[in-house]
């Protein structure tokens, strides 16, 4: 069976300009319209109900009109009653037609999901149909490699990679996205581009990578989604889509498509399940 689509979103998911993603996928959805949103990004705050409430709610409201049976999965932490190896918790991952994991913090999300019931069962429904949504610090969590946002602009540590989940390492996309790659916050005083860190510290940052590397940047208000039955990629929103490697840059404004082979790595293109 084709894989599900993949959307990848770099910010906006509860905001109007990311109604129209939203409107592709479910639009593609089977009759049962079945959709899960976890909290586990950003599990480890004490208001993650409402992070991933506000998704339902939004889905709820601006697609009334679909019907969209929509459920809010509290798989927080690991080793605790709301778990992410709770089968009772993450149960309805098994049925769903669309997957969600949306913003938090993408280390904290990578420690809860790495080896966990739940993301094995995200997997398998993908690889059977389901749609994957993933958005902000999520795109960066399924990356092979995850930036740690908060540890390198909070805390700040030296620069460094972490590893992610590599979700997409087995369809031959070991991929690292950059969710908010336009980001302007910082207006004239700080460069908060490239997820808040600034092109200089990232471009010494890409400097760790290991060459061949395929670095996907998405900005603010703008979705790539990967259509694995079509073999194409397919950009919306309000900004575009920056694929990195080797040096290499391309840029792919709002409704362009392109060949999902572009974000393969070398030798890899072939290892892609379909």
């Amino acid at each position: 069976m084709t894989p599900g689509l993949v959307v990848l979103l770099g910010s906006g998911e509860t905001l109007p300009s990311s109604r129209k993603t939203h409107v592709y996928v479910a639009d593609r959805l089977p009759p049962s319209r079945r959709v899960v949103i976890l909290e586990t990004p950003a599990g480890f705050e004490p208001n993650s109900a409402l992070v991933a409430g506000k998704i339902a709610q939004f889905l709820a409201h601006r697609l009334q009109n679909y019907g969209l049976d929509v459920q809010v999965l509290p798989a927080r932490k690991k080793g605790t009653p709301f778990s992410p190896d709770n089968p009772e918790v993450v149960a309805p991952i098994l049925t769903a037609d669309e997957i969600l994991l949306g913003p938090g913090s993408p280390t904290y999300a990578v420690r809860q999901l790495r080896n966990s019931l739940a993301l094995r069962m995200i997997a398998a429904r993908h690889r059977s149909g389901a749609a994957l949504f993933l958005s902000s610090s999520a795109t960066l969590a399924f990356s092979v490699q995850t930036m740690p946002v908060y540890e390198i602009y909070k805390v700040g540590e030296d620069l460094h990679w972490k590893k992610g989940l590599d979700f997409f390492g087995a369809y031959g996309l070991p991929l690292v996205v950059i969710p908010h790659w336009n980001n302007g916050d910082g207006g004239d005083e700080l460069d908060t581009s490239r997820c808040y860190l600034g092109r200089a510290r990232f471009e010494r940052l890409l400097a760790l990578l290991p060459p061949g590397q395929t670095v996907v940047g998405i900005d603010e208000h703008t979705s790539l989604i990967l259509d694995f039955a079509a073999g194409e990629c397919l950009v919306m929103g309000l900004g575009g889509v920056t694929v990195l490697r080797d040096g290499e840059t391309r840029l792919f404004e709002t409704g362009q498509q392109f060949a999902l082979d572009v974000l393969a790595a070398d030798g890899e293109a072939d290892k892609r399940m379909g």
